[in-house]
């Protein structure tokens, strides 16, 4: 939940500054500080509208579910043949569990395994 109020706040300052870049265009004819702020302005959306969010079980992928703690794959789920383990391995911060990555080498997706 407070991820999509961040991201909702995202958007509405990035809105925001867009309209204040389009005003000084509009009304200052500045166009400099007008463009300068419009890019950042947009930026800061397609940044948010862009961002994917990280160590999400697939599952949770398909039905746009939050990531919950820990984030990877169920325990016990096997993942499509598609995806390879990988030699990247690492702590979830949020249960201290050691997570494997495993990537599809065709699309670059990836899925997060926990590890015993």
């Amino acid at each position: 939940m407070t991820g999509l109020v961040v991201r909702s706040l995202l958007v509405i300052g990035g809105l925001l500054i867009m309209l204040a870049g389009t005003a000084a265009l509009v009304l200052a004819f500045d166009v400099f500080d007008g463009l300068l702020a419009m890019g950042f302005g947009a930026a800061v959306v397609l940044a948010v509208a862009f961002e994917r969010r990280r160590y999400r079980s697939e599952a949770a992928e398909q039905t746009n579910a939050e990531a919950g703690p820990g984030g990877g794959e169920t325990p016990g789920t096997r993942l499509e043949p598609r995806f390879r383990p990988t030699a990247e391995v690492f702590i979830d911060p949020s249960t201290n569990q050691r997570m494997r990555v495993h990537a599809d080498p065709v699309s670059g997706e990836r899925r997060y395994v926990a590890e015993p």
